[in-house]
């Protein structure tokens, strides 16, 4: 290998990739945890060593020149690469303390995981927990996450997931929404009912007919991408909603609506990254996030 040729160094190459996959300076700055200026002068000094420029400058905006689009995939390839090495060093790691961070939607986060989390502690006061609340998947290849608690079963073959049980979604009213508009006994009573709903696509219009509903999107009044928010506005009146038992249980001022209504499935997949599965402290945090989660 040609050593001279390869004279720049690590932090210039991630300021680069960091700035192309979040779009901005500001972003792969927050991303990074830097300073905008000192992003920018690690972009700078790498356009500097490879003699080309790679990012077209508007103002404020940023877009990728020829040259940097060419060379981006490289760089991406050595981004992998480096995360495949923190993975397998990570997973060498046999020390029961370090930082642990788990994945997991929004709601799951703020309503079941707290009590988790207490007993993690207490199993294992050395290891620091940080919980990422996002609906979105984490990549986990990319150690966006350790753990990661999904309602879908992961299909990249490097991921290690237990199907740790099967829950059910089922729909919700608060009672001061069920005392004005009334107590459905049958579908077709909620054929004109508002409901909060995460999004309107049809993969969720299909989903709540294919439970025996009759909807369309115009029963779509209230829409928002976080569940808490979603479920706030359901406990204070607003619509029906879809919620697991274990939350709903814990909101003594809603009812479940046409409880005969068959149940939406909502399993509950337990995913980590086979080399990280290796790592006591990934290994104790995952084998008793199962046993809780069960």
């Amino acid at each position: 290998m040609n050593w001279q040729s390869a004279s720049f160094d690590w932090n210039q190459a991630r300021a680069f990739l960091a700035t192309a996959e979040e779009g901005s300076l500001s972003a792969a700055a927050r991303a990074l945890g830097q300073t905008q200026p000192t992003l920018g002068r690690q972009v700078s000094a790498l356009e500097e060593k490879l003699g080309v420029t790679l990012f077209e400058r508007a103002g404020r905006s940023l877009s990728l020149t020829q040259s940097g689009l060419e060379l981006l995939y490289h760089f991406r390839a050595m981004g992998d690469a480096a995360s495949r090495i923190s993975l397998t060093a990570s997973g060498q790691s046999q020390a029961i303390e370090g930082q642990v961070c788990i994945t997991a939607s929004d709601g799951m986060a703020t309503y079941l995981l707290p009590p988790v989390v207490k007993k993690l502690r207490a199993a294992a006061p050395g290891i620091e927990i940080e919980i990422v609340a996002d609906n979105e998947v984490s990549d986990l290849n990319r150690r966006e996450a350790d753990i990661a608690i999904r309602h879908v079963r992961p299909e990249q073959p490097d991921l290690i997931a237990k199907l740790v049980r099967e829950t059910t979604g089922h729909l919700y009213a608060a009672t001061s929404y069920l005392d004005t508009h009334g107590r459905p006994e049958t579908a077709a009573d909620v054929a004109d009912a508002t409901f909060v709903v995460l999004n309107q696509s049809e993969r969720m219009l299909s989903a709540l007919n294919g439970l025996g509903l009759s909807l369309t999107k115009r029963n779509f009044k209230l829409v928002s991408a976080n569940s808490v928010v979603g479920w706030e506005m359901v406990k204070q009146g607003l619509g029906i909603g879809v919620m697991i038992p274990e939350i709903a249980d814990l909101t003594p001022e809603v009812e479940r609506v046409l409880p005969d209504l068959p149940p939406y499935p909502v399993p509950i997949w337990l995913v980590t990254h086979r080399e990280l599965r290796t790592s006591r402290r990934i290994r104790l945090v995952f084998d008793l996030l199962a046993e809780a989660l069960a």
